[in-house]
């Protein structure tokens, strides 16, 4: 049996000010041939179909092209929720689609049934979990709900009511964080997170294939069993060296694998620049490259600032996102890229420092949960 595997699609997303929407078409496109040409028995997409809980009419509108499309290319099509979506309004209208193949995750109410695919070596179990937060279990299980603290035990709990059956092949599709993935600046962690956000691979083993979305780096997490196929698009200059693909994933008999990745290229790259203002503005520095339509961050190096820099640049690099000095005067900066870092860490994370720093000495696990807990509870009140 033959699936593709593509998650983190943010469309209606804006990075830096600038709309991707018409590069999102453009890859939905390119996204739209290798289904075609593969022509796979299903297709899994792990979450994160929009980039905001109320799309925009023209990301709806791009998302339902996608759609058309891929029903007339395949048999099956299965959809959850990520975490930026609203579970609630990807789900509409999905009881009357399943006629068509499209099956959509429906809001978490804590059961999960398989829809079986079947092929010459048997069947094939496909479930889909959309993304959980630990309050979404323990309101689907309250007799759970003491043990359910982190996100790891709301994931096992909601796998374990599963009943999966191991003799079958089974393959996953959910969205979520694995301990281990190198993340990219462009996820936004669940706001409760502090690090229980981290759910344990082993959690997964009843499944053959777990198909992940959440992190845009293509990347297995300890084997191809478990695999994040990444975003099409690089959503941030984090994501700069990344080589975006679709992961297409071919299931033989029970505990038969492959994987293989086909290369996505965008309309426009999103790449960084760097050197002093002379040197980047040379023509022999840009000419022959894609730079001049490509998506830049451009860091000088020059020790004096430039006046007008930034529009000056854009004569030459369109398509110019960010611009930063990288010389003596930045790189003492120690306070400022102190302060930064406070601020990139979860409240649990500061938390943590203040009461080691007030008492000498780390919280205990009790402790840690409690506080995770309680940080979930308040965001759920905020919300």
């Amino acid at each position: 049996m033959k699936l593709i595997h593509m998650s983190d699609l943010h469309i209606g997303k804006r990075v830096n000010g600038f709309s991707m929407v018409e590069d999102q078409k453009y890859i939905l496109e390119k996204m739209t041939d290798i289904v075609k040409n593969e022509s796979p028995d299903a297709v899994l997409i792990a979450g994160d179909i929009y980039d905001k809980t109320v799309p925009s009419a023209e990301a709806v509108r791009l998302l339902d092209d996608f759609i058309v499309e891929l029903s007339a290319l395949t048999a099956h099509v299965f959809i959850i929720s990520g975490n930026h979506d609203s579970p609630e309004r990807l789900a509409f209208g999905g009881r009357l689609m399943e006629k068509d193949g499209i099956h959509i995750s429906p809001v978490y109410e804590g059961r999960v049934e398989p829809f079986v695919l079947e092929d010459s070596h048997g069947k094939v179990n496909i479930y889909m979990l959309p993304f959980i937060k630990p309050a979404h279990v323990r309101h689907a299980f309250p007799e759970k709900a003491e043990e359910i603290v982190t996100y790891a035990d709301a994931v096992a709990v909601a796998i374990e009511s599963m009943d999966v059956k191991k003799e079958r092949r089974n393959v996953l599709v959910a969205h979520q964080f694995v301990a281990g993935a190198s993340r990219s600046d462009s996820e936004e962690p669940p706001l409760s997170v502090g690090g229980s956000d981290d759910v344990g691979k082993e959690v997964f083993t009843p499944f053959d294939y777990v198909a992940l979305g959440h992190i845009h780096k293509p990347q297995d997490i300890g084997s191809q069993r478990l695999r994040y196929c990444g975003s099409p698009l690089k959503y941030s200059f984090s994501e700069a060296a990344h080589e975006k693909s679709l992961t297409v994933v071919t299931l033989e008999e029970k505990g038969s694998l492959s994987i293989r990745a086909v290369p996505l290229t965008p309309m426009r790259d999103m790449v960084e620049i760097r050197g002093s203002y002379s040197q980047v503005m040379a023509r022999d520095f840009y000419e022959g490259t894609s730079y001049r339509e490509d998506y830049t961050h451009v860091i000088l190096t020059d020790e004096e600032e430039v006046p007008e820099a930034i529009g000056k640049l854009r004569s030459v690099y369109r398509n110019l996102m960010k611009m930063d000095y990288d010389n003596s005067r930045t790189q003492n900066g120690a306070q400022i890229e102190e302060v930064e870092h406070m601020e990139s860490r979860t409240p649990a994370e500061l938390f943590a420092a203040l009461y080691e720093a007030q008492n000498n000495a780390p919280m205990s696990k009790e402790q840690e949960n409690m506080i995770a807990q309680l940080i979930e509870e308040i965001w759920e009140d905020m919300r």
